[in-house]
């Protein structure tokens, strides 16, 4: 887990990064250069284009849209990643019984524990890093997102709603929304899980990651971002309805003793 939030960490990082020093005031165009404007950037910025040419000239409509078709895109990537928590759900009570095996703190113990968990992850062929792949890939379409918005001036000074594409949200609403969706999303995703403190701190680190980074880029990336979690709340619940069921019963069966 501690590598889980360390990547988390180093993607963030690399985010900013990218963000800040990446030739930002450069407008992006057919006739950019470099392998990041050339397959990244500018294909992001003429698909939005032409989307909202096809959707009455709307900008926010066709990030909605190109949103959606990047998410059934990487789908099969989201379902292994739903997969993966499930069976990661399902091995809690074998790891709970190894730390308690374990429970000593010392290094010799401790390097014990970790060998019996990857050896459980091995025999029940579970990747417990399988959760950050979808990160992973998403952060650079992020990116790309921002970018494309921000050097795109037909994009950037788009309206939609109550805000401008390229600038900040005035009213918050969108950074807020964004937060509290990405809160249901992990709440799905770790449902039955909670008890661990990691995975508790995690729950609570993400969301509040994306509201800070919400308030200070354009409101087009907390709406990608919104629209992303519904999609992602909505595949969740099919995929992992039933145990979602599960841990609702349980939870009131013992509210009920107690």
């Amino acid at each position: 887990m501690k590598k889980r939030i360390l990547l988390l960490l180093g993607i963030v990082s690399v985010f900013l990064l990218l963000a800040g020093c990446t030739e930002i005031n450069k407008p992006i165009n057919a006739e950019s250069t470099g392998f990041w404007n050339e397959y990244i950037v500018y294909p992001l910025s003429w698909v939005i284009v032409k989307g909202a040419e096809i959707l009455g000239g709307s900008f926010g409509l066709s990030l909605i849209v190109v949103t959606i078709l990047i998410r059934l895109a990487i789908l099969p990537l989201m379902i292994k990643q739903t997969r993966s928590s499930k069976a990661m759900q399902a091995l809690q009570p074998e790891m709970k019984a190894l730390r308690e095996k374990y429970s000593s703190k010392d290094q010799k113990t401790q390097q014990k524990l970790q060998q019996e968990t990857m050896a459980l992850f091995q025999k029940h062929g579970v990747n417990p890093m399988a959760g950050c792949f979808p990160l992973i890939v998403q952060m650079p379409i992020l990116i790309g997102f921002y970018h494309a918005i921000s050097r795109t001036r037909e994009i950037a000074d788009h309206s939609f709603l109550w805000f401008d594409l390229g600038d900040k949200d005035p009213f918050y609403i969108l950074p807020i929304i964004a937060g509290i969706t990405t809160f249901i999303q992990q709440k799905l995703m770790m449902a039955g899980q909670e008890h661990n403190p990691q995975m508790a701190m995690m729950l609570w680190m993400m969301p509040i990651m994306i509201v800070i980074f919400a308030f200070n880029f354009p409101a087009a990336l907390s709406l990608y971002w919104v629209v992303g979690n519904l999609f992602m709340i909505v595949q969740t619940y099919f995929i992992k309805g039933p145990d979602l069921r599960k841990v609702q019963e349980s939870g009131k069966a013992g509210g009920a003793k107690k």
